[in-house]
């Protein structure tokens, strides 16, 4: 569980441009999310208490209230453990919401990208063995410092058209028939929008393809921070339909900087609006909100207390 932690605390801070401006135009919407309003969205987060059996693993996560959760196993996993983690899941009313492969399979390292893309590959394969709602990556990066870095090549149509390439390579490889594929936009790495976004579900064309909407990772400009309710909004009325799992994290803009820097925070002390992100969340059937990026168990329990504080305002029940 353990490899979700990795990835989001290497972002302390972000040069920004006007570019993040884009994000909130008005456009013509694509996919429209439903109209029908659930009062439940499933909370998620990872366990710490130790588990050695499915049951274990169910009893540590009805103690933390959770209806959500990260995939209990790693690929290469028993087929028949497996199994018995998907019994349990689905006997206890509990989504597993996603197996992450985080690698960077588009890496200019031939060696890099092979092992990446054999990751997703195996990663997806448990996916669809175990019953997530997805399997979740970053499209990568050409950063060979860094498999989750800016570079300046990142944003370009060669890396898209490569992206598509690679995505394809992935879902084909496996045919899964019960999960999806999903990339976590990210700011300096496509899909870095909503509208980037539709443009690869459509370019990459596969049924099995779908969205992962972590909508901190949207918000760079000080435009969009003070008005990410409205680019929230935007990401649920494009891609509504397509997103199968949720990050939940918050953000909050440095005021003690002459150049604007947003910090990664514990849920509630940051200025993500929840109470738009719970709302619009609460008209999908099922897609689980997973907390990450924290470093203890009393910090996941803040977050959470936070979450459904917001959620109880807005008759959503967590």
């Amino acid at each position: 569980m353990w490899f979700y932690t990795d990835f989001m605390k290497r972002r302390n801070f972000i040069t920004l441009s006007a570019s993040g401006i884009a994000a909130l135009s008005v456009m013509p919407s694509g996919l429209t999310a439903s109209t029908t309003a659930k009062s439940q969205v499933r909370l998620g987060g990872p366990v710490f208490e130790k588990y050695n059996s499915p049951e274990e693993w169910v009893t540590a996560l009805k103690k933390l209230g959770y209806r959500a959760a990260y995939c209990p196993v790693s690929p290469g996993a028993d087929s028949t453990l497996i199994k018995a983690y998907q019994t349990a899941a689905a006997k206890n009313d509990i989504v597993i919401s996603e197996v992450g492969a985080w690698s960077n399979p588009i890496s200019p390292d031939k060696e890099t990208s092979g092992k990446a893309i054999q990751k997703c590959i195996d990663s997806l394969a448990l996916a669809d063995q175990i019953g997530a709602s997805c399997c979740v990556n970053i499209s990568g990066s050409r950063n060979v410092k860094h498999w989750a870095g800016p570079h300046k090549d990142n944003l370009t149509d060669a890396t898209f058209d490569l992206i598509v390439e690679t995505t394809r390579k992935i879902i084909d490889a496996v045919k899964p028939k019960h999960t999806y594929f999903t990339l976590e936009c990210m700011p300096w790495a496509y899909p870095d929008s909503a509208d980037s976004y539709l443009k690869l579900i459509k370019a990459i064309d596969r049924e099995q393809f779908g969205v992962h909407l972590d909508p901190m990772n949207l918000i760079t400009s000080p435009q969009i921070y003070y008005r990410n309710g409205e680019m929230i909004r935007d990401c649920f009325r494009k891609l509504g339909p397509q997103i199968k799992s949720c990050h939940a994290k918050d953000i909050t803009l440095r005021e003690d900087n002459y150049m604007p820097q947003l910090d990664e925070i514990v849920a509630g002390k940051g200025n993500l609006d929840y109470s738009v992100f719970l709302t619009e969340l609460a008209k999908l059937k099922d897609v689980p909100l997973m907390m990450e990026h924290l470093n203890t168990a009393e910090e996941y329990a803040q977050a959470a207390k936070y979450i459904r504080s917001v959620g109880k305002m807005g008759k959503v029940e967590l």
